[in-house]
C-alpha cells in the first residue's frame, strides 16, 4: 500500500503538469500558471554538557490558473539528543540517539468549475517513527470552494470522501505487572476528508496562514492544524514561526494521541 500511495503522489503531480501543459498548448490558459511557494529550513545544534541536533525542512508549492488550482508539499523533521539508558550491567549511561524522525508529502490538483468552485483530487503520505502511527496514507476526491480572495485575505474549503491505510505504532500493555509490547496489524477504512485554508496579510511584510486538515473515519480520526506567521526581511527572505498540532482519536496503550511541533525557520520565496 505504501508503494501504491507514493506512486499515486507521483502520478497526481505528473497529471497536474500534463493537464497544465495541455491547457497552455490549446490556448485556453490566460494566466501564466507559474508555480509559486516557499522553502523553509531550521537547524539547531548544541555541544558540551549536552548534545543535540535538530533539523526541519519544508517545501510548499502552489499553482493557480483560470482552470487549475494545484498544490504540492513536503515536510521533514529529524532530531538527535542525549538520552539516559540502562546498560546490561544496570548502569545508567548517556547515548546519542534519534528522538524524532518524520517526513510527509502530498499533492492535490483541482479542476475549476467556475472562478470559485472546483473538483479536487488529493493524496497524502506520512511516516513517523515516534508518532501514533508509523505510517499513514490517504487518497481522496472532493469538492472545493474559494469563499474569499482579495489582496489581503484568502479562504478556501475542501470536502469529500477518501480512503486511508495506516500502521499503528507499537504500544505497551501490562501483563502480571510487567509492561510488554503490543502491536496491531495494518488498518484501513473509508474517511471523510476536510480541509480549510486561511491566509491573511497583516501588513506589507507580515502574513499569517492557518491550514486545518481532518480525515474522519469510524476507527480513527486524524486532525492536523498548521499555523504560521512570516515576517519578510527582503522580497525573497523571511523569518517564519510555526506551530503544528497532530491528533489521532485512537492510539494503542502507551502511545500519546497528540503531537506538537514549534519551529522558527528561515523561509525563501520561490
Amino acid at each position: 500500500m505504501k508503494k501504491i500511495l507514493m506512486t499515486g503522489l507521483a502520478l497526481a503531480t505528473l497529471a497536474t503538469f500534463a493537464a497544465q501543459a495541455q491547457d497552455t498548448s490549446s490556448g485556453t490558459q490566460t494566466s501564466t500558471g507559474n508555480w509559486t511557494g516557499s522553502g523553509e529550513i531550521g537547524f539547531a545544534s548544541t555541544t558540551g554538557n549536552s548534545r543535540s541536533q535538530n533539523l526541519n525542512v519544508k517545501l510548499n508549492l502552489n499553482q493557480e490558473t483560470d482552470q487549475w488550482k494545484n498544490n504540492f508539499f513536503f515536510d521533514a523533521l529529524r532530531s538527535k539528543g542525549q538520552v539516559n539508558v540502562v546498560d546490561e550491567q544496570g548502569a545508567t549511561v548517556k547515548e546519542f540517539e534519534t528522538t524524532a524522525n518524520r517526513y510527509d508529502a502530498g499533492t492535490s490538483f483541482g479542476y475549476k468549475l467556475d472562478p470559485r468552485s472546483y473538483i479536487v483530487t488529493a493524496a497524502r503520505y506520512d511516516h513517523d517513527d515516534f508518532g501514533a502511527n508509523y505510517w499513514q496514507g490517504t487518497v481522496s476526491v472532493g469538492y472545493g470552494y474559494i469563499a474569499l480572495k482579495n489582496d489581503r485575505t484568502q479562504l478556501s474549503f475542501e470536502i469529500g470522501p477518501g480512503y486511508t491505510e495506516y500502521q499503528p505504532a507499537t504500544g505497551t500493555v501490562t501483563v502480571n505487572g510487567v509492561a510488554v509490547p503490543y502491536t496491531e496489524g495494518r488498518q484501513s477504512e473509508v474517511v471523510a476528508r476536510g480541509l480549510v485554508n486561511y491566509k491573511f496579510r497583516i501588513t506589507d511584510n507580515t502574513a499569517f496562514e492557518d491550514t486545518f486538515l481532518t480525515e474522519a473515519g469510524s476507527k480513527n480520526t486524524y486532525l492536523q492544524n498548521d499555523a504560521g506567521l512570516a515576517v519578510s526581511m527582503t522580497k525573497k527572505l523571511a523569518i517564519k514561526v510555526g506551530f503544528q498540532v497532530r491528533h489521532n482519536t485512537e492510539a494503542l496503550p502507551g502511545i500519546r494521541k497528540t503531537d506538537t511541533l514549534a519551529t522558527t525557520n528561515l523561509s525563501y520565496s520561490l
